[in-house]
């Protein structure tokens, strides 16, 4: 290893230490213990159901007002938790979430450090360090939620299997597949392209809330994988109601739509439309200005959405419905937005890609920055007991505000390919390559290769790079 080589690995080494250090200190100080809550009431719920004889959705946390709220699907995955010890189950549920959360990352920084040049393992360190101080990452973790567990199924689904995949070599295929062979290591996804949407129509059968994708599957016209979400949620329902009928019947009957099992709508980690909605009038919030505002929402989703796969762009489109998934649930708490991760990750793809020193670079910087930093500070909980006034209406809906702007303004498209000059060619010439003649490297062609040229691809994540669509005659 060359000595240049190894002094930048020391210096990463120590970067990502002094990070990790940071972050931990900052957690002793912003962290609030949560004391693995909602796991308690999986937990209580299940073996009450189980072990007890009781109705699952009878039963509620002591001293609370908090009951099991997920479909019954979901307490068929869980009911392990009925037989282990607490503390068994804290551990597993940790471990799991930093397992998903750690591989979600992969995925989305992967992409972007072999197209900067940067190292792959500092860029994740990194990023996991980030993602340790991000609020509604810790609460996920203490309260024992299922959050990030769902964000991967989904995740998985739209970027493994519903994304546009590869051509034969030489083969153009218009909107829809990028040129040439497979990346080394991965076999042609479009062989299992049967099942996109298995993934989505699973988290939408655990929880009911990433339906919301299989909206996003209609409006852009994935109708296969739509339908196959759609079946594979009603497969695994019945299979439910198979099992514990009267406890499907329970839920899809009455505790679907017993509103106060999941707590007060003004509350101030709701953090949804209809929770800046509540907030304005907690007592009689009105359902109308809600629906305004959600369709509102859904108009320009459905608008950005259709130009972001237009574009070939599958992770715009997690990104998108994501943040408005987060919009437009009645309840979203803190933890809840860990679906705006997507979204955050691709504002810095987009900032790292535009030149340096351009007024694009320095904007979408400064914006992912701030909104990160809102979404580290726990700002919202500072009008916890009081969000009366401008001032309050401003500071208590802090996080709505920043999926908004990530709903509107979250750039989609184009990426540049690579940060590094374009190799020679054979076709070119050292010279050509290096500005002299009408050579075709990347700088070119604005991080695009021709399409009469070998493309080398390296082994690479399921976000593969994102370009333009592909059309005959390019």
């Amino acid at each position: 290893m060359a000595q240049g080589a190894f002094r930048q690995i020391r210096y990463q080494v120590l970067f990502v230490v002094a990070l990790a250090v940071l972050v931990a200190a900052f957690l002793s100080v912003a962290a609030v213990g949560h004391g693995f809550f909602d796991l308690k009431v999986y937990s209580g719920a299940l073996h009450y159901w189980a072990r007890e004889g009781g109705e699952i959705y009878d039963w509620l946390k002591p001293n609370s007002k908090y009951g099991f709220t997920y479909p019954p699907f979901a307490a068929l995955l869980m009911l392990p938790l009925a037989y282990l010890p607490f503390l068994l189950s804290t551990v597993l549920s940790v471990a799991l979430t930093a397992l998903v959360s750690v591989l979600l990352l992969w995925w989305l920084v992967d992409p972007v450090a072999r197209r900067m040049g940067w190292t792959r393992w500092f860029a994740l360190a990194v990023a996991v360090c980030l993602a340790a101080a991000f609020e509604p990452m810790r609460e996920t973790v203490d309260f024992g939620q299922v959050n990030m567990l769902l964000l991967v199924l989904v995740a998985a689904d739209l970027l493994w299997l519903v994304r546009p995949g590869y051509a034969a070599p030489g083969q153009v295929v218009p909107g829809h597949a990028l040129p040439g062979r497979p990346p080394a290591g991965r076999r042609d996804p479009a062989r299992y392209r049967r099942w996109a949407g298995v993934g989505i129509g699973l988290a939408t059968a655990i929880k009911l809330t990433p339906g919301i994708f299989i909206v996003y599957l209609l409006v852009t016209g994935r109708w296969r994988a739509a339908v196959t979400a759609s079946g594979a949620a009603a497969v695994a329902t019945l299979i439910a109601a198979a099992v514990a009928p009267d406890a499907s019947r329970e839920f899809w009957t009455s505790a679907l739509w017993d509103t106060d099992r999941v707590g007060e709508l003004a509350f101030i980690s709701n953090q949804s439309l209809q929770g800046v909605v509540a907030r304005l009038d907690p007592a009689d919030p009105s359902t109308l200005a809600w629906l305004v505002l959600a369709v509102a929402a859904l108009a320009v989703w459905a608008w950005r959405v259709r130009a972001a796969v237009a574009a070939g762009d599958e992770v715009a489109g997690l990104a998108l419905t994501g943040v408005l998934g987060a919009l437009v649930s009645p309840v979203t708490w803190v933890h809840h937005l860990v679906w705006l991760i997507p979204a955050l990750v691709l504002v810095v793809d987009h900032a790292v890609a535009a030149p340096v020193g351009s007024r694009r670079r320095r904007g979408l910087l400064a914006f992912a920055i701030i909104a990160y930093g809102v979404l580290c500070s726990r700002l919202v909980w500072i009008w916890e007991h009081d969000s009366t006034g401008v001032g309050g209406f401003l500071g208590s809906n802090a996080y709505v505000w920043v999926s908004i702007a990530l709903l509107v303004g979250m750039p989609i498209g184009n990426r540049p390919r690579s940060a590094a000059p374009a190799r020679p060619t054979p076709e070119t010439g050292p010279g050509a390559a290096a500005g002299g003649g009408s050579g075709s490297g990347l700088a070119e062609t604005g991080g695009v290769p021709k399409l009469d040229q070998p493309e080398r691809r390296p082994s690479r994540g399921p976000v593969d790079l994102v370009r333009r669509p592909l059309t005959v005659g390019d």
